[in-house]
């Protein structure tokens, strides 16, 4: 592929990263760092913000699921960049385990806080700056589960399908601009989401008066299991290669897969029917332990 920015362009160019306290964000803001960008690292926790500030990192909090949290850094960071941004990438997201019949509204609604409602307001706040200055770049980190469903992650399908829709037609709107929206859509990847899934399912599933009790059990049983929690499971760097793609082709595609199931969920459904799909997603939805 070919890659326009050179080491001096980068040094100008200034990319905010949200949710990097560990996981991807960290490793993502880290190997552009090193590339040479200027890399603004948020993260919604203190203490997130204090290590990566000792680590060299310019930092502060932003919690997405916060709109006071999101105008505050926002305000900050325009300070801090006298107005400019080359590029966002919206990254801190979490995954709420659950069948959709055990989800309550208010569940789902603190699965959208995160995942889609503080990145809408985020890409809103950052769209202007970048019409402003002539150019820009938005990376939005979606999934395998943001084009194929599986079952028992109803709330997170539902987040990223959102996310997949509003980056869609975010690029349309966006033609001519020189602003390029591209879909960043990993399957299983080494991080802390297992961990932070576990939290999420015992706070908003009543796990002893489901149907699904059984089940849940050995989700949690699976989910704190040390090591990959799936096949084809790749390190973080697998995402870092495919933001550096979009960041610096000349012409970003509008998708990045990363990860062999998404290829090949990719693929089949492109050629399969959707009583195919479903046989197909059913049984690997519940055999996975991701």
């Amino acid at each position: 592929m070919n890659l326009t920015s050179s080491p001096k362009d980068r040094a100008q160019q200034t990319v905010l990263i949200t949710g990097c306290s560990t996981g991807i964000g960290y490793c993502v803001a880290k190997g552009l760092k090193k590339r040479g960008y200027r890399v603004i690292a948020t993260a919604r926790r203190e203490e997130s913000v204090k290590q990566l500030i000792d680590e060299g990192f310019e930092s502060l909090l932003l919690d997405v699921s916060s709109s006071e949290s999101i105008q505050h850094a926002f305000e900050h960071i325009m300070q801090l960049t006298n107005g400019h941004l080359y590029a966002l990438f919206n990254n801190g997201a979490f995954g709420l385990p659950g069948a959709v019949e055990d989800l309550t509204r208010d569940s789902l609604k603190f699965q959208f806080e995160t995942n889609v409602f503080g990145w809408l307001e985020l890409t809103n706040l950052v769209i202007p700056v970048m019409r402003k200055q002539g150019y820009g770049r938005i990376i939005q980190n979606s999934s395998v589960l943001g084009f194929v469903a599986m079952p028992f992650r109803g709330a997170y399908n539902a987040s990223k399908y959102a996310i997949e829709g509003l980056s869609d037609t975010l690029r349309l709107e966006l033609k001519g601009s020189n602003i390029f929206v591209s879909l960043i859509e990993p399957g299983p990847i080494t991080s802390r989401f297992r961990a932070n899934a576990v939290i999420a399912l015992k706070q908003h599933i009543d796990i002893e008066n489901s149907v699904h009790r059984e089940k849940y059990l050995g989700v949690i049983e699976r989910l704190n299991k040390e090591g990959p929690a799936a096949p084809f499971t790749l390190p973080p760097e697998a995402v870092l290669k495919r933001v550096i793609y979009a960041l610096e082709s000349k012409k970003p595609k509008p998708r990045y897969y990363v990860t062999f199931p998404t290829y090949l969920f990719g693929f089949l459904k492109r050629v399969l029917s959707g009583r195919q799909m479903d046989a197909i997603l059913g049984k690997a939805g519940n055999d996975s332990k991701q």
